[in-house]
């Protein structure tokens, strides 16, 4: 059993858009290469199948849902009309779509998620959405991970190919054919609400380096590819 979202309405538009939507992160998971880089803590913690909470800035989103298809995560998506389209699309991929967020609203969205974590989900939450500012941790994350006693999972994803849109967050459009880099950081343990500041400057910071880390992985995997 999991928590149930409210029904939404009925719209073409939605219905049409998301279908393509899932139709091209499928063909994308098919033609991208993909390298994973996660640290022995990571993998141990998966392995346990205890509770995570994974975390990469908002502008890295697009290409989180075949890499993790069929892992029973649920992910907090905004409830504006372009994350409608997002939400539609989880379940093609095992996901669900919890919506609302942790600032506008917070309560409720923390509430929503702490039910899907009990009933077995672990949780995919982009910190600085869903309207930032850009790369600035929120602190509904570190509230909830507080509040579950679960570790947060920082990471970085870099793609080859991709297009940068125009929006406050500079959004990632994957392109197919390329290679992607998931870079995973150090865990993020949050002990008491006395220990939040220090724990948000820390996952900020290693938000940040996963990025880099993995941008520069990216480019080096793409030159060497190109080279002679």
């Amino acid at each position: 059993m999991h928590p149930e979202e409210k029904k939404q309405p009925f719209s073409l538009k939605h219905t049409v858009v998301s279908t393509l939507a899932w139709w091209y992160s499928v063909f994308l998971g098919w033609t991208t290469r993909v390298y994973w880089f996660k640290t022995d803590e990571a993998i141990e913690l998966e392995k346990s199948g205890k509770g995570i909470i994974y975390a990469a800035w908002h502008n890295q989103q697009l290409f989180l849902l075949y890499p993790y298809r069929g892992q029973k995560i649920a992910a907090l998506i905004s409830q504006s009309s372009d994350g409608e389209y997002i939400a539609r699309v989880l379940p093609h991929f095992g996901m669900l779509a919890v919506r609302g967020s942790t600032t506008r609203g917070g309560a409720r969205a923390l509430i929503k998620l702490m039910q899907a974590a009990r009933a077995g989900y672990r949780l995919m939450i982009t910190p600085d959405g869903p309207r930032g500012p850009i790369y600035q941790v929120q602190p509904g994350i570190l509230f909830l991970a507080q509040k579950l006693g679960w570790p947060i999972v920082p990471g970085g994803i870099s793609l080859s190919h991709k297009f940068k849109a125009g929006s406050w967050d500079k959004m990632r459009i994957p392109l197919p054919f390329g290679k992607a880099v998931f870079q995973y950081g150090k865990a993020i343990w949050v002990k008491d609400e006395a220990d939040i500041p220090r724990a948000k400057e820390e996952l900020q910071a290693e938000l940040n380096r996963c990025s880099e880390a993995s941008e520069m992985f990216c480019n080096k995997v793409h030159f060497d590819s190109t080279k002679g």
